[in-house]
């Protein structure tokens, strides 16, 4: 059933209408060079066991994941649905239900940054992504938003300074960033220069 629900997500990525797509091109133009990695869902911590607290502060803390705007579709619907149900399908969410909801969520988390990879040619994101989608764990799939991305992106990222660089045409303004941006050595650097230094200068 969850694979289903990824496949499905996968699907509807790739069938949305052209002109609602940014491509390389135009998100250069607009906004300087886009990510593809997706933020981490489902980011809300619950501190007091389970097991420690009262049906109120069950039925509380799960108010609170639905309401919180880093919580994913898949977690929210097992949320709502546990609310609908008896105290013991609330806690049981709290301590199952949710995760198995979440890895859903982090699957299509990486599909959606594996399609805009692609579509943005960056290809140490998307082969990152397609090594977490193949290895399927929860667990490699987190490691994968959580920090995997950022580091593919980096490596994406050097890539086009690099090509900036070997431009003819670049100005030595811009130049001097791009170098600046290597020599600081960070993804931070890095992706600032391409999204906002470059235009900057």
């Amino acid at each position: 059933m969850r694979r289903t629900k990824v496949a499905l997500a996968v699907a509807a990525i790739a069938l949305t209408p052209a002109l609602l797509i940014t491509t390389p091109a135009s998100a250069a133009d607009s906004v300087g060079a886009p990510t593809a990695c997706q933020a981490p869902t489902d980011t809300f911590v619950v501190t007091t066991p389970v097991d420690e607290m009262s049906d109120d502060d069950v039925r509380v803390t799960i108010l609170r994941i639905i309401g919180d705007p880093s919580t994913g579709s898949a977690v929210e619907a097992a949320a709502q649905k546990a609310m609908d149900g008896t105290i013991e399908d609330q806690r049981n969410f709290l301590t199952t239900d949710r995760w198995t909801a979440q890895a859903e969520d982090d699957k299509v988390a990486v599909a959606t940054t594996l399609h805009f990879a692609i579509v943005y040619n960056d290809r140490g994101v998307s082969k990152a992504a397609q090594q977490a989608l193949n290895d399927g764990t929860p667990t490699v799939v987190r490691a994968f938003l959580e920090t995997g991305c950022r580091l593919a992106q980096f490596e994406d990222d050097r890539v086009a300074i690099f090509r900036i660089l070997a431009d003819p045409t670049t100005s030595a303004a811009v130049r001097a960033a791009a170098e600046q941006a290597l020599d600081e050595g960070t993804p931070e650097a890095a992706r600032y220069f391409l999204e906002h230094g470059q235009f900057e200068v």
